[in-house]
Parts: C-alpha cells; structure tokens; sequence
C-alpha cells in the first residue's frame, strides 16, 4: 500500500511512501503521520491513498507512525486547502498547519488523573490484623472506605501524609485498585459561576424572522450547498435565527461551526450557545476555538470534534478548520468584520473561506451583518446568495436616537479641542443619575495619538518605522504600535530645547481621564489592548458590567459591536473621522459600519437609547446614512463610485509588497517586476505601481507596493507565482502576495 503524504516541513509537494502492514488499518486520507525525512521524522498529512503507474515501490522508504486513530482532516478540509493554496498563493504545509493546532502536531496526549477505588471490604477481625501488621494501610483503607466515589491519588497521599509505597501495598494485598479518569479541559466551563452564561430561552419570532427561519430550515433539509446573507437592523435578533437553524441542523444530524469575529464576543456566544443547547437537545456540547485558549484546551476541544464527541465549534476565524463531523451549517457573525482577514501567512479570510468549506461539505452557509460587507450585498443583489432581511427591532424596540455634534463649533464655543463634548458629559450625567449605563467609543488606544512642540514643528516618530509615537500618560512613556518601540516621553523638545512640548489628538486613556474628571464617583473601565492582555480578562470586565459594577466602559473596536447590554441607553463615538480619512478605498464603508454598529449597542433593553457622535465632518455620507442606520441609501451611493473606478467588489484586488532595508534598490526591483508582470500577464490584469506604502518604513524595513486588479483570480495568482519563481530576487528583499486584502497600509 502506498500513500502520497504533504509534509509539514517547508515541503509544497506530495511525497509518496510506503505503509507498513502493521499501519495499513489505521491510514486513510487525511490522517497525521510521521514520515522520514533525510534523517529525522517529519510530520504529514496523508493527501492521497494508492500510487501513479509504474511507480518503483521498492525504492519508497515506509510511515513511521499513525498519530492519531483518527484522520486529523475531514476529506473537505483536505480540499480546503488545496483550494487555498492555489487561490491565495501559499504552499499547502502552512495552510495544513493552520488547520492543525499544534499541540495535535506534536501528539500531545491527554491530560490524566489517577484515582483510588475500593476493590474489596475487609472483615473486622481482617481488619484488625491490617491494622496490627500495616498501621499506615490501614489508615488509607478507612479513609477511602468513608469517600462516596474514588478521590485522586495525589490529593489523598496529600491529606493523610502518605506515601506511594502505602499505597503500592494494598494494591498487592488486592485491597484497592488505581483507576484512570481523563480530565477534560473545557474552555469557558465556569460560565454560570462568572455570571456570563445569559439566558437563551427561545422567542416568539416574529414574521420577519419566522419568514427567514423557514428559508433556511428549508436549505438544511435539502443537504445542498447555499449561501444566505441575514441582513438585519442591530437589535432586530438575527442570534435568535441563528439559533433555530442551529437547532434543525442538530436535529438533522449534522454539525455546526459559528463564527464570530473578536475573541472578546466569543464568551457571550458560547453562553447563548450553551443555554441554548441544554434546553433543545440535552448532551450537545459546544467547543470553543480560538488563539487565547490554552493548548491543553485546545488539544481536548479539537479530539472532542474530531472523534465526533462535539457536533457544534464557536469561535474566531480559525474555528472554520474545526474537524467537524458531517457538516450542514456554517454561521459568519458580523461578516463584515476585517477581523475575519488574516494578516499573515496563509492570508485567507475567514468569511471566504467559510462559504468555499460549505460549498465542498453540501453545507449551507449563513452570513449575518447589520452592515454587510458590500462584496456580500452585491452578490446578494446578483442572486448568488439569497438575501433574508429584517428590518424591524424585537419587540418594536426603537433604534436609537443619534444625535450629530460638530467638533468645529464645540473648539470654537470651548477654545480649545475638548475629549468630550458639552452635549455628550450631560448625556453621561444623566445616565449616572438614573443608574443607566455608557458606552464610549474611540479607535485609538494611548493618551493622545502624538507629541507635538508648538516652538519648532517637532513631532516624535518611532526611529523604526514611518509613524508618529502615541503617548501613555499611564506610565509617561512614547510608544509605537508597529513594531513595540518603547521610551520615556521627554519633558522639552528634543529639537530646539522649548518646554513647550505637548500631546496632540485622543485616545482611550485621554478619555478614561476625562471622564473620570466629569464624573467621579462613576466606576469606569477601559477597554484596549493595553488592558485586556491578561487571559480572561475580556471576560471579567464584561461580565462587571453586565453586573451592573461598571457604570461607563471607554474602549477600541472590540467594544463597538456583538455586544448586548440591556442597561446601555447612550454611545457616544468620540471621534468618528478616525476611520474616515485614510488612504483606502473602503475607508467609508467601515466609518459606515462602525457607526452603526457601536450605535446598535444602546437602546437593546426596555428603555430608548441615545447615540452622540462627535465629528469634524457631520456632512460625510458615512454619518448622514447611519444616523437613520440606511444601509440601502449608502450601499446605492458607495457601489456606484466602486463600479465606476472598478474596484471590488467589481473586480478583484491583489496587493503585492515588497520589503527591504534599502529603499532605492527596493524600488528598483518592484520596477522591474511591474514591468515584467505587465509584459507578460498584461491582458489579464490591469497593474497600478510600483510605489511606495501609505507608511513607508515598519521595524527598518522600507515598503513598496505593486497593486494587480483582475476579474479571475484562479488565472492570475499561478502565473504571478510562476513569474516569482523565474525572477531573480536578491535575498534582502521579502515579498508579501495577499489576495483580497482587507487592509490596504
């Protein structure tokens, strides 16, 4: 028997071996084998069993070993990636090993305990005697004979002062027995002891959802391949039909992956997930999967779905590599989110990826977004995903009253730039006052963005990359959020001397100070990726203030959408032009979505909600569509202007960048390139470049950029990586290909 096997070992070719008759059970495509390679033992996954005519089986060298009883990748997955490799241009070992977390890799094992059971009761007089000859034993044998079910060994020993020989010499007089339990490491299974896990009972739905309900319990029963985008106004309960879905697809026997973008939505989720479960189809469990977990977790999370144990994985993007078992339904919350992009090797997007593991599995799959990407809306607008839509909030709830301040006249009236508007500190009063809470939301963590001296001009910049240093008032430090430059904030200008050297813009510290000042007795918490680096601590902060322990939460993007706090009745968006003004095209669709999102968060219980934004630009399209949450109106207004310069989602977007420590010889070599690409591939792309990045320098390195706009990606990215391997590169340059980018600095 002989098998072709894709080492996870910088190899991008299938490597054929023989397979011992001892192995020959165990081998099936897909599974973790060990394989020698030179003269050490590589790992591989089994790509393909059987070998090509006239192949010389007698020079093969033969498996070592089968990791797991088990194929470590569902035949589907196998595809995925083979998929992937050829669409975004990667070799298949790193993408297998995406798929594989690496504690699967190493065969790790399974964490154990050993305990200690009675194997047989002595009489008195037995007993007696024991006592008489082996004090010690005895004592062991009483205490285990007053236990009601087998206590660890290690705990035992460590209570009665014990050693392993006491224990070794009732095993021989047959006395009692070691037994061996697993212990399983589940990720978020102390959900009701935090407060987390909310209650999920199911709703009345009403005819909107009802109506979106029975077109995908129809998909699920059909078992074919088919994607839907749920497009729902925030509030309006697309969780609910998430759940219903999730229930029949149960129900049918199949399995379940549920994305979420940030690993901060994913406790919430988890918790629905579970009350949810336990009333619908009791023993169901719900893994939990993504890069915050412990490996230990992991491991027992990925053997729970793999030995078909688990039939439903929540989690962030790389939960779609989830060997599930049988897979009917895919769920992609917030599909819009760039969260879902990868942004380094293998550079695949999560909400992509998603529909072309449904469409391999006959799977259904259902992307969910108040603000869907424009890629998903124009397919929907195509007939290639049917769109479901509800328009109304739960219960009639109102979307929240979103209330514009210009920035201009509020410098203007105060003389200076305030962090918080008039409007926006009586809003947060009133709040306080009724015990209400707020949400503030500004994308910039730090005190202020950069430090300035009004004397000369002289901004701090990091000496590594092309940006300015933010300044933490916490700790007085210059910090680049690029390559982690770090140094004390000077107290005068390093230039000219002058003491007059200041921070200029806002940040989540700045605020948090701010409020702090106008509303001291109210309890605030910040959320950035300054404070929540600790495990679970996303989990602690939000669950004080679903408690109610936390009056106003000030934080980035990880707080601005998912979330659902029925007590938040005012958002205030501190600054909405962050988002706005940088050099991208879609830099108006996510200000779009991010106003709407962050301002869905109030408003979601019994009481109405209130949104302030502050802004310099009230007149941009981004905030006038979303002060009515218009997604029709601005998607007709920015699809227009997509479709007249042909950007996506009207033809793809490659970007290409090269890396160097030498700027001239960098932008030497992207000449050249161009030049090539356009000569040879020219009918089939449209080539705009070379030139150099938006930030120029990151961590020594100077950027270039080549950008590759083309109706069919599929027919392109093998003749560039075919072009790449004939050019002849020097080996200080890094080049970087990312298909479908969703960041374009």
């Amino acid at each position: 028997m002989i098998v072709g096997v894709h080492p996870l070992a910088g190899f991008d070719k299938l490597l054929h071996y023989r397979v011992p008759d001892t192995l020959r059970e165990s081998v099936a495509v897909g599974s973790l084998v060990r394989i020698p390679i030179v003269n050490s033992l590589r790992l591989g996954i089994v790509g393909e069993v059987g070998a090509p005519p006239d192949f010389p089986v007698e020079r093969l060298k033969a498996i070592a070993q089968v990791v797991y009883p088990f194929p470590a990748l569902t035949g589907e997955l196998l595809r995925l990636a083979r998929w992937m490799a050829t669409y975004y241009a990667c070799g298949i070992d790193a993408i297998i090993e995406a798929m594989i977390p690496a504690a699967v890799r190493r065969g790790a094992g399974l964490k154990e305990e050993k305990l200690l059971a009675l194997a047989r009761r002595l009489a008195p007089d037995e007993l007696a005697e024991l006592e008489r000859r082996a004090p010690q034993q005895a004592r062991l044998y009483r205490f285990l004979v007053e236990q009601f079910r087998s206590p660890p060994k290690g705990l035992v020993l460590a209570r009665l002062d014990l050693g392993a020989a006491v224990v070794n010499g009732l095993i021989k007089r047959g006395l009692i027995r070691e037994e061996t339990r697993r212990i399983e490491r589940v990720a978020y299974s102390d959900d009701r002891e935090s407060g987390e896990l909310v209650a999920a009972q199911p709703h009345v739905l009403n005819v909107e959802q009802q109506r979106a309900f029975e077109a995908l319990r129809a998909s699920v029963a059909e078992n074919k391949f088919s994607v839907s985008l749920l497009h729902g106004v925030t509030g309006s309960g697309k969780t609910e039909v998430y759940l219903r879905a999730i229930d029949e697809t149960l129900k049918a026997g199949g399995g379940v992956v549920f994305l979420v973008p940030e690993v901060a939505l994913t406790p919430q989720t988890v918790a629905r997930l579970r009350s949810r479960l336990e009333a619908i189809a009791p023993g169901h469990r719900c893994v939990v999967w993504h890069s915050s977990l412990s490996e230990g977790e992991r491991l027992d999370g990925w053997l729970a779905l793999a030995t078909g144990e688990a039939r439903v994985v929540v989690g962030a993007r790389s939960a779609i590599f989830a060997p599930v078992h049988d897979l009917r339904l895919i769920v992609v919350d917030e599909e819009h989110e760039p969260a879902y992009k990868q942004d380094e090797t293998p550079r695949y997007h999560g909400r992509d990826v998603a529909v072309m593991r449904a469409k391999l599995a006959n799977a259904v799959c259902l992307l969910g977004s108040a603000t869907p990407s424009l890629e998903s809306f124009a397919n929907a607008e195509a007939g290639k995903y049917r769109l479901l839509q509800l328009t109304q909030r739960i219960d009639d709830r109102k979307l929240p009253f979103i209330d514009i301040v210009d920035l201009r006249i509020e410098a203007a009236k105060q003389r200076t730039l305030p962090a918080l508007s008039g409007k926006l500190v009586s809003a947060m009063h009133e709040r306080f006052e009724r015990r209400e809470q707020t949400i503030l939301f500004i994308n910039r963590r730090g005190y202020s963005s950069s430090m300035l001296c009004k004397q000369c001009g002289h901004v701090e910049e990091c000496p590594h990359c092309s940006i300015t240093m933010t300044y933490h008032r916490s700790d007085e430090t210059l910090r680049c959020h690029l390559c982690g430059e770090q140094r004390a904030a000077p107290i005068r200008c390093p230039q000219c001397g002058a003491p007059d050297i200041r921070w200029r813009g806002l940040g989540t510290q700045r605020v948090e100070e701010a409020v702090k000042r106008v509303l001291p007795r109210a309890r605030v918490e910040r959320m950035d990726t300054d404070t929540m680096s600790k495990k679970n601590r996303f989990r602690e902060v939000l669950a004080d203030f679903r408690a109610g322990k936390i009056d106003v939460l000030v934080g980035t993007q990880m707080i601005g959408k998912g979330l659902d706090f029925p007590n938040v009745t005012l958002v205030g968006l501190v600054d909405a032009d962050i988002s706005m003004h940088v050099p991208d095209f879609r830099a108006n669709e996510r200000t779009f979505q991010l106003l709407v999102q962050v301002a869905g968060r109030a408003g979601r219980g019994d009481r109405a909600g209130e949104v302030i934004v502050q802004t310099f630009t009230p007149q941009a399209d981004a905030i006038q569509y979303s002060r009515h949450a218009d997604f029709a109106g601005f998607a007709a207004v920015e699809l227009k202007v997509r479709r007249d310069f042909k950007y996506p989602p009207y033809r793809h977007l490659i970007h290409h960048l090269f890396r160097g420590p030498n700027p001239e010889k960098l932008k030497f070599f992207a000449e050249q390139w161009a030049r090539l690409v356009e000569k040879t591939v020219g009918d089939r792309v449209d080539v705009r470049g070379p030139s150099a990045s938006p930030i120029e320098k990151i961590k020594d390195e100077y950027r270039w950029q080549v950008w590759y706009f083309t109706n069919a990606v599929t027919k392109v990215v093998p003749e560039l990586a075919r072009l790449r391997s004939e050019f002849t590169w020097p080996d200080d340059i890094t080049q970087v290909l990312d298909v479908d980018p969703a960041n374009l600095a």
